[in-house]
């Protein structure tokens, strides 16, 4: 054979040899960048969502410190309410009394007085208890107070107001709930980027594409929870 032929039919080879090389070579930096772009998208995407968790936080953590806050004016002007309730059933109970020896023992110019230093509350029970004839029927309730006409209006809005700061106080728990879930999200996307560091370690095989996989389930899962979880 020449030795030309043989120059020839080896540069052929080499050739394509070469272009072999080449072609796996770019491929695998085809490969690499499309991971790089992955690892990039991850590391944007994990910002992001521990930014918005942050401020979710935050957020939720002011609601509950308001609701605390709330509940608290609530029950001490409950508190106050039913207390001023209290005092004015004592008076209109001490002016009933008086009411009743004065009727009982003909001052009438006494009973009628005491009449108009009963409550508000009270007097029209007052007077529904008198159409009931209280001293010639033994069946007749033994006071305004236990007739149904009878309302202590403050503490009424006491309870009312009591009952509303238990809510608010619910408020602010379920509020802090709500919090404390967003900062243990925080806690898994720090560890997210965690392992996307420790995977960059591995550039080649099995450790760096395992890793790059459990933290891209991991994001999925917890951008599922950030869409999932209420937020103001």
């Amino acid at each position: 054979m020449p030795k030309s032929s043989i120059n020839v039919e080896v540069a052929h080879k080499l050739n394509e040899k070469s272009e072999k090389l080449r072609t796996n070579s770019e491929e695998k930096a085809q490969h690499e960048y499309r991971i790089e772009i992955l690892e990039a998208f991850l590391l944007a995407t994990v910002a992001l969502a521990s930014a918005w968790s942050g401020y979710q936080s935050a957020r939720w953590d002011g609601h509950s410190a308001a609701s605390y806050g709330q509940a608290s004016a609530y029950r001490i002007d409950g508190d106050n309410s039913v207390s001023l309730g209290g005092q004015e059933r004592l008076h209109d109970i001490s002016t009933f009394n008086t009411w009743l020896q004065a009727k009982t023992s003909g001052n009438e110019k006494m009973a009628e007085l005491l009449e108009h230093r009963f409550s508000e509350d009270y007097e029209p029970a007052f007077r529904a208890w008198l159409t009931t004839n209280p001293f010639n029927n033994p069946e007749a309730p033994p006071g305004p107070m236990f007739m149904p006409q009878y309302h202590n209006r403050l503490e009424k809005e006491g309870a009312e107001m009591r009952q509303q700061a238990t809510e608010a106080f619910k408020s602010g728990l379920s509020s802090r709930e709500i919090s404390e879930d967003y900062v243990r999200l925080n806690i898994f996307l720090a560890t997210i980027l965690f392992m996307i560091a420790i995977a960059q370690r591995f550039r080649r095989g099995l450790p760096h594409l395992g890793l790059l996989g459990i933290a891209v389930i991991a994001t999925g899962v917890i951008l599922t929870l950030l869409i999932i979880y209420p937020r103001i």
